[in-house]
């Protein structure tokens, strides 16, 4: 009943409107404000700031500030090898597996359009068509800076407008085509296996969605439409680079194309760590990555 409940609140809920004041405190400096969010968030969901390059509370000018940081360049060291699919993030396994013709398995029999998923680009698609997908959610407690799972160089990337569910366990088991109704940024990069698209998904209270290579791109105000961003030089990312963040929590979606993945036995529920094997890959065209 609650989790009915919940859910259906979030269908009345003015989604950007909320996301943005909390947007407002996030990014403030007032000193009483951003002192009692990172305290209050530090203590109610255990952060570890013994892994934080910085682990001063007080030291930070606001609390995104706090939320994007740095690790120490020890706390996820990673194995780098073009023939493996490394973790983009700290989180937990949603769903993994093969991509159903245009079809992603989201949770207890509801499914979604990898093609909507894509922000309606249906040649884009079309090169993942019975591919693989892996989706991550960060959990507020985890690290939320976004890495490259593989090397590759960036060809597009598209900021797709939407609704801003939860995309927590309960919304993802309860709101039909989640990830393909909230707003996201769709980067596909060519790398050694083809192309392979990441996709950060917004939710509710996330105050944006940014990448390494064009600063901020959601929220974009009241655009209506799709902003597609192709870089004027190679953006090009090695395995293990830092490719994007979330200042609030959210989910990341890998696809990649038919036949060059053997997932680890990782199943819905499995905590992950940035750097860890997801899969093991077989390259198309075998190259350093």
């Amino acid at each position: 009943m609650k989790s009915t409940l919940f859910i259906l609140l979030q269908y009345i809920t003015p989604h950007h409107l909320l996301s943005r004041l909390v947007g407002w405190f996030a990014n403030t400096e007032i000193t009483w404000i951003k002192r009692l969010f990172i305290e209050k968030f530090a203590a109610q969901f255990a952060v570890n700031m013994a892994e934080a390059e910085n682990p001063d509370l007080s030291s930070y000018a606001s609390f995104n500030e706090f939320f994007c940081r740095p690790l120490r360049a020890d706390a996820r060291p990673m194995t780098l090898d073009a023939n493996r699919l490394l973790c983009p993030a700290d989180g937990a396994i949603s769903q993994l597996g093969t991509i159903d013709g245009q079809t992603i398995f989201q949770a207890k029999g509801r499914s979604f359009s990898l093609k909507a998923l894509l922000g309606g680009n249906a040649e884009l698609a079309e090169q993942f068509h019975n591919g693989s997908f892996c989706t991550v959610y960060l959990s507020p407690k985890d690290y939320h800076r976004v890495h490259m799972p593989i090397g590759g160089t960036l060809t597009t990337m598209t900021h797709v407008p939407g609704a801003l569910f939860s995309v927590n366990p309960t919304t993802v088991e309860g709101v039909d085509n989640l990830f393909a109704r909230n707003e996201r940024v769709v980067s596909v990069f060519e790398t050694h296996l083809g192309p392979v698209a990441v996709i950060l998904v917004g939710a509710m209270i996330v105050a944006s969605i940014e990448t390494v290579w064009a600063g901020e791109i959601a929220p974009r105000g009241k655009q209506p439409t799709h902003f597609n961003y192709r870089p004027q030089a190679p953006v090009e990312l090695h395995q293990g680079e830092e490719m994007g963040r979330f200042k609030l929590g959210s989910t990341v979606i890998l696809v990649l194309p038919p036949g060059v993945t053997e997932w680890e036995s990782l199943s819905s529920g499995t905590p992950v760590r940035l750097g860890e094997p997801l899969a093991q890959l077989t390259p198309k065209n075998p190259t350093e990555s």
